[in-house]
This record gives C-alpha cells, sequence and structure tokens, in this order.
C-alpha cells in the first residue's frame, strides 16, 4: 500500500470518526446549503449567504434563522394568497405576458430615472420657451438692499419680525417701519423659485397626467372589467397580463417613484406631508396590487386619479400665465371632476368592488385587508383634499375670482409680483400697478396676507 493511499484511508477514517462523534454527542451531520428561494427577489437570500458577522458560527446562526423568518413572512403564501394558491401556481406562462412576478418591480427604478431625466429635458426645451413665449419672464425676484444687522436678525432670529422687534430695528438703523417690512419681504422672496420654474413643473406634470389618462381611457375601453367590475375578481388569482396592461402599470409606478424623489428638490407645498402620505400610499397600492395581481381594479383606480389631476395642472398653468378667465373656468371643471371622481365615483365604483363584490367572489385573506386599508387611506386624503378645493371655491365666490391655489407656496408670491412690477420704488406705498396681486392675479390684500 502506498503512503498516498495510505493518507486518504486515514483521512477518511478521521472523517466518519468525527462524524460518529459528532452524532453521539447530539450534532448532526451539515446538509446541503438551502437553495434560492423559487420567488420573489433573490438578494436578501443572497445577503443571508454572504453575511458573516465575527461573533462566531453560533451568531450567524442566528442571524440566518431570523433572515430566514423574516424572509418567509415576506414572502408568505398565506399572506398575499386566497386559499388554495400557492406562489408555484403563478409561475406558469399563461397568456401574453405570464402573470405578475415581483421581479418585474425591479425594472421600475431605472425607468423612474429616466423619467426624470425625460422630466429635465422637457422643462429645459418645450416648458421653458413655451413660458417666455406666454411673457414670463426669466428673472428673479428682487433682491433687497444689503444690510448686515437684517440679515443677523433674518438668519439667526426671525424671518417675520413682531411690531416690538421692527420698532427696535427701526430706531437702530434709522428707517422707516415700512422700509424694514419691505426689506424683510424681499428677503423671504429671494429663497423663492420664480413663476418659470413654478411653470415648468405644472407643464410637465400637466403633460404626463393628460398623456396616461388619455392611453388609460383607450386601454381601459376595450376592457370588460371597466364595463363590469366583477370581471375583476372573474378567475382570481389567474388573470394573465397583456402587454398594454404591464406597460400601464410600469408607467404609472415609475412615474411616481420619480415624484417621490423630486418632491424633495421641487417647490414646497403647504401639503407637503399629505403629497409624502399620497406618494407613499399610491406606491404600495400599485405594487402591492401588481404583486398579487389586482391589477384589473389597479388600472380603474389609476385612470380614476388622472382624470381630474392634468386639470388641476392646466388651470394651475393659467394661473402662471395671468390668463384670469381660463384659470377660472379650468378650476371649476377641475373641482366638478375632482368632487365627482373622488368623493362620488371612486367609493361607489371602486370600494364597492374591492370591498363587496371581492368579499362575495374570493372572499377575505391578508394582504385583502391591507389594500382595501391603503384604498381607506386614499380616500381620507380625498376628503382632505375636497376641504381645500371647497374654501378655495368659497373664497372665490366672495371675492369674485379664483385667487390662487391653497396648495401653492408656503408663502403668497403677491409680494415677488410687487417687486418685479415696482422695480423703481419698491417700497412705495402706492402699488397701482401690482401691490395686491397674487400669482399674476389682482386681489384684496386678504390673499396677500395669507
Amino acid at each position: 500500500m502506498g503512503v498516498e493511499e495510505a493518507r486518504l484511508r486515514r483521512g477518511g477514517w478521521l472523517r466518519r470518526a468525527g462524524n460518529q462523534k459528532g452524532q453521539e454527542e447530539g450534532g448532526r451531520r451539515p446538509g446541503p446549503a438551502p437553495g434560492p428561494p423559487s420567488h420573489g427577489f433573490r438578494w436578501l437570500w443572497r445577503l443571508q449567504r454572504l453575511w458573516r458577522p465575527r461573533g462566531g458560527r453560533k451568531m450567524a446562526t442566528e442571524a440566518a434563522g431570523a433572515l430566514g423568518l423574516l424572509w418567509g413572512w415576506l414572502w408568505s403564501e398565506r399572506f398575499w394568497m386566497p386559499q388554495n394558491v400557492s406562489w408555484a401556481d403563478l409561475e406558469g406562462p399563461g397568456d401574453g405576458y405570464g402573470y405578475p412576478q415581483a421581479r418585474h418591480i425591479l425594472s421600475v427604478f431605472p425607468l423612474a430615472a429616466g423619467v426624470f431625466s425625460v422630466r429635465l429635458l422637457f422643462e429645459r426645451f418645450i416648458a421653458k420657451p413655451c413660458a417666455l413665449h406666454v411673457g414670463i419672464q426669466d428673472s428673479g425676484p428682487y433682491q433687497p438692499q444689503p444690510n448686515a444687522i437684517l440679515e443677523k436678525v433674518f438668519i439667526s432670529i426671525t424671518k417675520y419680525p413682531d411690531e416690538k422687534r421692527l420698532e427696535g430695528l427701526s430706531k437702530q438703523l434709522d428707517w422707516d417701519i415700512r422700509k424694514i417690512q419691505c426689506w424683510f419681504r424681499h428677503r423671504r422672496n429671494q429663497d423663492k423659485p420664480p413663476t418659470l420654474t413654478k411653470f415648468c413643473e405644472s407643464m410637465w406634470r400637466f403633460t404626463f397626467y393628460l398623456c396616461i389618462f388619455c392611453y388609460g381611457i383607450r386601454f381601459l375601453w376595450s376592457s370588460a372589467w371597466f364595463w363590469d367590475t366583477r370581471q375583476c375578481w372573474h378567475s382570481y388569482p389567474y388573470q394573465p397580463l397583456t402587454s398594454g396592461l404591464y406597460y400601464y402599470y410600469i408607467m404609472e409606478l415609475a412615474f411616481y417613484w420619480s415624484l417621490m424623489f423630486s418632491q424633495f428638490t421641487d417647490i414646497k407645498r403647504k401639503d407637503f406631508l399629505i403629497m409624502f402620505v399620497h406618494h407613499l400610499a399610491t406606491i404600495a397600492l400599485i405594487t402591492f396590487s401588481y404583486i398579487n395581481n389586482m391589477v384589473r381594479v389597479g388600472t380603474l383606480v389609476m385612470c380614476l386619479h388622472d382624470a381630474s389631476d392634468f386639470l388641476l395642472e392646466a388651470a394651475k398653468l393659467a394661473n402662471y400665465a395671468k390668463y384670469q378667465r381660463l384659470c377660472d373656468t379650468l378650476f371649476v371643471i377641475f373641482s366638478a371632476v375632482f368632487m365627482v371622481t373622488r368623493l362620488g365615483i371612486y367609493p361607489s365604483w371602486i370600494l364597492n368592488t374591492t370591498l363587496f363584490e371581492s368579499w362575495e367572489m374570493i372572499g377575505p385573506y391578508p394582504s385583502w385587508w391591507l389594500f382595501n386599508g391603503l384604498l381607506l387611506t386614499l380616500q381620507v386624503l380625498h376628503v382632505i383634499w375636497s376641504y381645500l378645493i371647497a374654501r378655495i371655491a368659497f373664497k372665490a365666490l366672495i371675492r369674485g375670482k379664483v385667487s390662487k391655489d391653497d396648495r401653492s407656496d408656503v408663502e403668497s408670491s403677491s409680494e415677488e409680483e410687487e417687486m418685479t412690477s415696482n422695480t423703481k420704488s419698491p417700497c412705495s406705498n402706492s402699488s397701482s400697478n401690482g401691490a395686491n396681486r397674487v400669482n399674476g392675479h389682482t386681489g384684496g390684500s386678504y390673499w396677500a396676507e395669507e
């Protein structure tokens, strides 16, 4: 027997002895590593395999077990699917594009970056020339007179000095109180985006909402569930995708992801938090409804919301361009469409089919409750926005015109218009040509104060 053969036999005997000793001490032989999950994302599984903390094998085992439990809970069939339905049942090709898969969602993120890039090009080469054509000037707000004392108060103490502080500054600088108030208004408006920026932003949203709404109407017009909502649950969840439905869903989801990111760089509005919650709820709704194949009713929800969104952006465009009558007309149309779709059709058509018809045809299950909870969250937001719109309409009836979008900037742009129209005497008390203008429209001092 050669030396090499003896070494191999000795190694095999040692391995067998080690395994036997481990079994006698209650251990077990290590089996093959578990394979990747059959459905969904695989990044968590790979992270589970690669991550090895320094605390030793025991800590790594506990962490892997926790990740396994999290993974199992995240993709639990009992949560996502009705009874007697598994992920394997939806792995088949079906017809058209097959069934929705969670991995399809990954294609949304590069598409959202592409949408944002298209937006930048659109605002630069299409929206900006249109704004200049209608007379919106590419100029910033009036620059206040440099003053170190007022600048220190503005940055370190307050942007809205009270009467007592104004009197003290007036004595210190030997300035008139009206002049100091004017300086603080100019300084506040210096940090605000110009009307040109707001026009370009609204024109981009108007273009997308209008295009996606026209596409949604064209697609749904030939769909059976548009005319009979019970078809949303017929043969559920075995409802294969079509190319039109897939592109409709992915494009909407990519657009809202781009809005989620750009919201932090866009103009800050009063309802920033409400819009943030709205974007989160919308993205969650679209994603969840896609994963558990509630895409038919999802298309109805998206198209219904797009019906009024482009009208709001159109009214804001007319507002920035100073077309008063067109703005008022578009706002009235928007208000009517919003109230009818969000407070009438949405609960009677959408919530009726998701809460009652689906209960009757497929029965409730965990993700069903989550899906309807998100839909009800949207309805709460609809009520809040309806209140804001009704408040604008009520003020418009009193004042005789729509003075501004109540979702507009945190501070009224009346002072900005005052500055640009009175550059020779920006702090003059007489402002017959724009002292009380709100977003380019004449209005009472009430709007300027608001």
